[in-house]
C-alpha cells in the first residue's frame, strides 16, 4: 500500500459547502425519479390499458432524453451561469413532474417524463463541474464520494419508496409527492446559490446538436429496445445501431475539426489525458455490469422466487444504502492513499459477487442473495469514487464541463449496452431450454448465463484497475476554489 499523503485536514469554506449541498440534494431528488416509476409499470398497464411494449417507453424515453441532452451540457455549463443552469434544471424537473402527476392518458404522461428527464440531464454534470471548480484536486475524493451517495442511494431508494406509495395510493402520487419537495429545493437554491467560475462566450453548432441526437440517441434507443422489438434480429434495432454508429463517428470528426477553432459542442480533449481514458473505461465496464444486474435481479426475485415489488425493493435497499454510506469514507481514503488500494479490491469483489450470482438456483436462500448484493454494493463503493476522481482530477479548468458531460453521457450508453447484452443472453439461454426443462429451471439457467457474461466483463475492469495512478493536474491548470473566481455578475 502506498504511503499516506501528508495532507492536512481540508474543510470546505461555508459558502462552497452550501453550494455543493444544495446541488447534492437537488441531484438526489431528480435522480430518484429514474427508478421511481419502474415498479409502477404493471399498475399503469392495467389502469391505462397499455401493452408492455408501450408502457416500457416511460422508462426508455427517460433514458433516451438523458442521452440526447447530456452531450450539450458541456456548451451549456460554459455559456450560462451556475444559477441559470440550476433554475432551468429544477424548473424543467418540477414542470415535468407536475405534468406527469396530472396526466389523464399515456401521451401526456410520456411528455411529462421527457420534460423531467431534460432537467435531470442538466443536474449531475452541473454538480460534478461545480465540485471540480471549488475543491482542490488533492481533496476531491471525499467530496466526490458524496456524489456516489446520490448515484447509488437515490436509484436504490426509488423502487422501495414506489412500492410503499403504491400499497395505499394511486400511481399519480409517485409524482405529486415529489413536486413540493422539488419546489422547496428550487426556492432554497434560488436564494442561496451563487455563480461559480466564469461564463465564457461559446458557439452553439447546430449540426453538432443534430449529430449528437442521432448518434447517442439512436445507440441508446437501439440497445434499450432489443427486448421490445423482437431481439437482435429486428431490422429496427440494427437500423438504430447503424444510424447511431455513423452519427457518432461523424459527430467525433466534426468536434475534432471545430476544436481547432474553439467552437466544439463537446470537447474531446479529455481523452488526451491517460488517466481520464483509463478511468472512464473502468467506469463504463462497471456500469454495464451494474445496470444489467439491476434489471436481472428483480426479474429473478419476482418471476422465479415469487416476491412482490415491495419485497424486492426492500431486499435491494440495504445494498444501495451501504454503497452510499461507504462512499464518503472511501473518498477520504482515496485522498490519502490513491486509487490502487481501493479500486483493485473493489473490482475483485465485483468479479467475485457476479460469479456468485451466476451460481444461484431456484432454492438459493434469501439471506445468501442479500449477502451477495451487500458485497457487490461494497465492491462498487470501493470502485466508483476512486476511479471517477482519478479520471477527472487531471483535467484543466476549461475542460471540467466537457469531462463531466462525457462521463455522464457514456454512462447512459454503457447502461443501455449492458442491459441489452445481459437480457439477450438470459432470453436466448432460457429459450434454448424451453420444453426441455421446467420454466423455472430454464429461466434460472438464463440468469446464470447472463451473470456469467457480466463476470467476464468485470474481469476486464479488474485488469484495468492495476494501471490506475494518482494523477497530478497540469501546473498551468487552475484548481480549487482559489483558482476559480466566483462570478459577481447576477443572472
Amino acid at each position: 500500500m502506498p504511503a499516506p499523503s501528508n495532507l492536512q485536514a481540508y474543510v470546505l469554506p461555508g459558502r462552497d459547502r452550501g453550494i455543493i449541498l444544495v446541488l447534492l440534494f437537488a441531484a438526489f431528488v431528480v435522480i430518484l425519479n429514474e427508478t421511481l416509476l419502474n415498479v409502477a409499470l404493471p399498475r399503469l398497464m392495467q389502469e391505462l390499458n397499455l401493452q408492455a411494449t408501450t408502457v416500457q417507453w416511460l422508462a426508455t424515453a427517460f433514458m433516451l432524453t438523458m442521452a440526447v441532452v447530456i452531450p450539450t451540457t458541456g456548451f451549456i455549463l460554459q455559456r450560462f451561469s451556475t444559477r441559470t443552469v440550476f433554475i432551468a434544471a429544477m424548473g424543467l424537473f418540477v414542470l415535468g413532474t407536475l405534468m406527469a402527476g396530472l396526466a389523464q392518458g399515456f401521451g401526456p404522461l410520456l411528455f411529462g417524463r421527457v420534460v423531467q428527464a431534460s432537467g435531470t440531464a442538466l443536474m449531475l454534470p452541473l454538480l460534478i463541474t461545480t465540485i471540480l471548480a471549488l475543491v482542490p484536486a488533492a481533496h476531491r475524493g471525499g467530496v466526490l464520494g458524496m456524489v456516489s451517495i446520490v448515484i447509488s442511494v437515490a436509484p436504490a431508494t426509488g423502487p422501495t419508496l414506489s412500492g410503499l406509495i403504491l400499497e395505499v395510493l394511486p400511481w399519480r402520487y409517485l409524482f405529486l409527492f415529489v413536486v413540493p419537495v422539488a419546489l422547496v429545493v428550487l426556492a432554497y437554491g434560488v436564494r442561496r446559490l451563487v455563480n461559480v467560475g466564469e461564463v465564457r462566450p461559446a458557439y452553439l453548432d447546430l449540426p453538432s446538436v443534430g449529430l449528437s441526437v442521432l448518434g447517442f440517441g439512436s445507440l441508446v434507443y437501439g440497445f434499450s429496445s432489443v427486448g421490445n422489438l423482437g431481439g437482435w434480429s429486428s431490422p429496427q434495432v440494427w437500423a438504430a445501431l447503424l444510424g447511431g454508429g455513423v452519427g457518432l463517428l461523424v459527430f467525433v470528426l466534426r468536434q475534432n475539426g471545430l476544436a481547432q477553432r474553439g467552437a466544439a459542442l463537446l470537447e474531446l480533449r479529455p481523452f488526451r489525458y491517460p488517466m481520464f481514458s483509463l478511468g472512464l473505461g473502468v467506469i463504463l465496464i462497471a456500469m454495464m455490469a451494474l445496470f444489467g444486474g439491476a434489471i436481472l435481479l428483480p426479474i429473478y426475485l419476482q418471476s422465479i422466487r415469487g416476491l412482490g415489488s415491495l419485497q424486492t425493493g426492500l431486499l435491494l435497499l440495504p445494498g444501495g444504502l451501504l454503497m452510499g454510506l461507504a462512499a464518503p469514507t472511501v473518498g477520504k481514503l482515496f485522498d490519502r492513499y490513491g486509487p490502487l488500494p481501493l479500486a483493485v479490491p473493489g473490482a475483485m469483489l465485483l468479479v467475485g459477487t457476479l460469479w456468485g450470482f451466476s451460481t444461484v438456483g431456484e432454492g438459493t436462500g434469501i439471506g445468501t442473495l442479500l449477502l451477495l448484493h451487500l458485497i457487490l454494493s461494497l465492491g462498487l463503493a470501493l470502485l466508483f469514487t476512486p476511479v471517477m476522481t482519478t479520471a477527472l482530477n487531471p483535467l484543466p479548468g476549461p475542460l471540467y464541463p466537457h469531462g463531466s458531460a462525457i462521463l455522464s453521457t457514456l454512462q447512459m450508453v454503457a447502461g443501455a449496452v449492458g442491459t441489452a447484452l445481459l437480457i439477450t443472453v438470459w432470453t436466448v439461454r432460457s429459450a434454448a431450454l424451453r420444453g426441455v426443462a421446467p420454466p423455472e429451471v430454464a429461466q434460472t439457467a438464463g440468469l446464470q448465463a447472463a451473470f456469467g457474461l457480466a463476470t467476464c466483463v468485470a474481469v476486464v475492469a479488474l485488469f484495468l484497475t492495476f494501471f490506475l495512478r494518482r494523477p497530478q493536474p497540469e501546473p498551468s491548470a487552475p484548481e480549487g476554489a482559489q483558482a476559480q473566481q466566483v462570478s459577481s455578475v447576477g443572472d
